[in-house]
């Protein structure tokens, strides 16, 4: 499945920018790493369809552009809260996944939105409210921290 045919294209152009000029190339070396679905596209695609390789990278995020990612909202993160019997490992992968589907930089925003998705009694919320941390880093030391007492 083609996950992200815009940022597909984009990364092959960066690979391949040496041979941009060799279109034939270009046309022939794209479906290297596409997976089953894309290649079955690129195998219907009739002898003489398209005239170039823009026209071909056109095609193909025409045809999978349904795929394509849409990046969360940064607001997402105020409604990743840690639930009822909730591990903090099974809370922290949710929030950390939720975080990398958003575009842009707030290790800020993370930073405290993660804290308030804590319970208010939770031991690690009592600590970064204390102590805040500056970087998502030492945030994720301090998590790391209490997974481990929480395995324990």
């Amino acid at each position: 499945m083609v996950e992200h045919p815009v940022e597909h294209v984009n990364h092959f152009n960066q690979r391949m920018a040496v041979h941009f000029k060799n279109e034939t190339l270009m046309c022939k070396v794209f479906p290297s790493n596409l997976g089953p679905m894309a290649i079955r596209w690129f195998d219907g695609v009739g002898v003489g369809f398209i005239d170039s390789f823009k026209e071909f990278t056109w095609a193909f995020e025409s045809r999978f552009i349904t795929c394509s990612r849409v990046p969360w909202p940064l607001d997402s993160l105020l409604f990743v809260t840690m639930r009822e019997g909730e591990t903090l490992k099974l809370y922290s992968d949710r929030y950390w996944e939720m975080f990398n589907e958003i575009d842009g930089d707030f290790d800020d925003v993370a930073i405290r939105t993660f804290k308030v998705g804590l319970p208010a009694e939770h031991d690690l919320r009592k600590l970064l409210t204390k102590k805040p941390v500056r970087s998502v880093r030492r945030l994720m030391d301090h998590i790391d921290e209490y997974k481990r007492v929480e395995e324990d």
